[in-house]
């Protein structure tokens, strides 16, 4: 059952009534266990039932619903505060909502030739300067020869990317002061 909610009593003349958005977040999170591939799961309000969830897709975001299943998930209550006292994080609600199948045609793949993963692993729409046998310069190739490609980025023509950065996928593994030169 959605909150009440007071509209302003109408006066000749006065404004026309605005339509609100409903007063209901849900959030879509990441299920614990997999599910199957047309199941998703929601957080929302202890208020909302299955039908408001229901209507709630369907009319706002034009998404079939097969079918809604829900649960109350009990709230944590294994953290204490200074003064040993147990400190209760809320309930909350979780629906689990069955989306009608539908049959999505094939992706088209990218046209032949247009894509093509270059020897430091990258995609480029064209090729780097060391695929397509163009001279290297000397520190890069000494680099990739050295097999530590994680500390060299080359520029191609997406943009500056860094090349096979293996384990260490973010800038933030290495500290600010140890990042390698973007050249």
């Amino acid at each position: 059952m959605a909150r009440n909610v007071v509209y302003p009593l109408y006066q000749l003349g006065g404004p026309q009534l605005r339509v609100f958005r409903t007063n209901f977040f849900i959030q879509l999170v990441r299920p614990g266990v997999a599910q199957p591939e047309d199941t998703v799961q929601f957080r929302i309000p202890m208020e909302m039932t299955r039908v408001d969830l229901r209507n709630y897709l369907e009319s706002i975001y034009n998404v079939p619903v097969a079918a809604v299943r829900t649960r109350v998930q009990y709230g944590s209550n294994k953290r204490r505060d200074h003064r040993n006292v147990r400190i209760k994080k809320p309930d909350y609600k979780v629906a689990y909502v069955q989306l009608v199948r539908v049959s999505w045609p094939a992706p088209a793949g990218p046209p032949r030739g247009s894509l093509q993963l270059c020897p430091w692993g990258c995609l480029c729409q064209r090729r780097c300067a060391g695929a397509q046998g163009a001279p290297m310069r000397p520190d890069l190739r000494a680099a990739v020869q050295r097999q530590a490609p994680h500390k060299v980025a080359l520029r191609h023509g997406l943009g500056v990317s860094v090349v096979a950065l293996g384990a260490r996928e973010r800038w933030g593994a290495w500290g600010t002061s140890q990042r390698p030169a973007i050249l």
